[in-house]
């Protein structure tokens, strides 16, 4: 049955491949997006379909529109993004949800969080569950996103509580692929942005830190099947790849890959930069029938082709 889903950070990077996704499934997509960290490049093709929508909007103001279902994963990610204006990244996270909430209960609609990885904090217990509460600074850099999101789950549960709305919580881990942006600061797109530029690749610390990588589309269909599941499916679940690699070992898989020489670079580590990150994700496994398919030697490759190739396309 067709439907009409609202896409908040569409224009994203994990967003554009649900609108896609979405659209090839038959139905229609609004995407709503104020390219603050994202970039309408990324929609460009998707742009002739009849059933695809979008509106330049910032979400931390009320919106009103007529939709099926809600997919709200409006905030910047990358630490360059979100902390180059920390004040509106909470604004987002809070606000925005605020208002998308509002909708929501209005229209009498699904929504569903795209929450994140980074509720866990520099976390204390390894893998991450989502029983776990977390070991996050309140006050750091970070925090902006890291509480951010935090609140935005808290006002999730309870506008289920108080409205009986119908939520969706995801957390998402590391996610990787084509369409992330150049500039944003994530380690996988600065291995291959520094490999493509000639420059030495940079490790903070020692490498020793550990990530979890999941490929978009993985990631995708974890959105996809979440919100498909009934009601009483709230969540929080996690979508992640639970294959765990040391910073230093995707520095050297970027390096064979890219038939890259020069000598790896070692910088300070930044304040309050997570040691470890590993999703448990028997919940998804369990209750979605969710379990990434594409391992990293698989999703690096494509991820590095597509680099390649925006980058012969970019005008001097």
């Amino acid at each position: 049955m067709r439907r009409r889903y609202l896409v908040t950070g569409g224009a994203g990077f994990i967003g554009s491949h649900l609108c896609e996704r979405l659209l090839e499934q038959g139905h229609e997509v609004l995407c709503v997006d104020n390219y603050y960290s994202s970039s309408r490049a990324n929609i460009e093709h998707l742009l002739p379909n009849a059933r695809f929508e979008v509106l330049r909007h910032d979400v931390t103001f009320p919106l009103y529109v007529e939709v099926d279902a809600i997919f709200h994963l409006a905030c910047p990610a990358s630490p360059v993004h979100y902390q180059r204006d920390p004040v509106q990244t909470t604004k987002t996270s809070v606000l925005g949800s605020i208002n998308m909430l509002g909708l929501a209960k209005r229209l009498k609609v699904p929504i569903l969080l795209a929450s994140t990885s980074e509720v866990y904090g520099d976390p204390i217990v390894h893998p991450q569950t989502e029983d776990y509460w977390g070991n996050v600074n309140p006050i750091g850099i970070r925090s902006c996103y890291d509480e951010g999101k935090r609140c935005a789950e808290t006002l999730f549960f309870d506008y289920w509580r108080q409205h009986d709305l119908p939520i969706k919580v995801v957390r998402i881990f590391n996610t990787y692929g084509p369409r992330m942006q150049p500039n944003d600061g994530r380690v996988v797109s600065n291995f291959i942005m520094q490999a493509l530029n000639g420059r030495s690749l940079t490790v903070y610390g020692q490498g020793r830190q550990t990530r979890s990588f999941c490929y978009v589309d993985d990631l995708v269909d974890g959105l996809l099947r979440m919100m498909r599941t009934s009601q009483d499916v709230v969540g929080p679940i996690n979508l992640g790849n639970p294959d765990e690699f040391t910073i230093l070992e995707l520095a050297q898989q970027v390096q064979a890959l890219m038939g890259i020489r020069r000598e790896i670079e070692f910088l300070p580590l930044p304040s309050d930069d997570p040691m470890q990150r590993k999703p448990v994700i028997s919940r998804a496994q369990e209750i979605l029938g969710w379990t990434p398919t594409v391992p990293l030697e698989l999703g690096l490759p494509k991820t590095v082709d597509w680099f390649t190739r925006s980058m012969a396309n970019t005008p001097g």
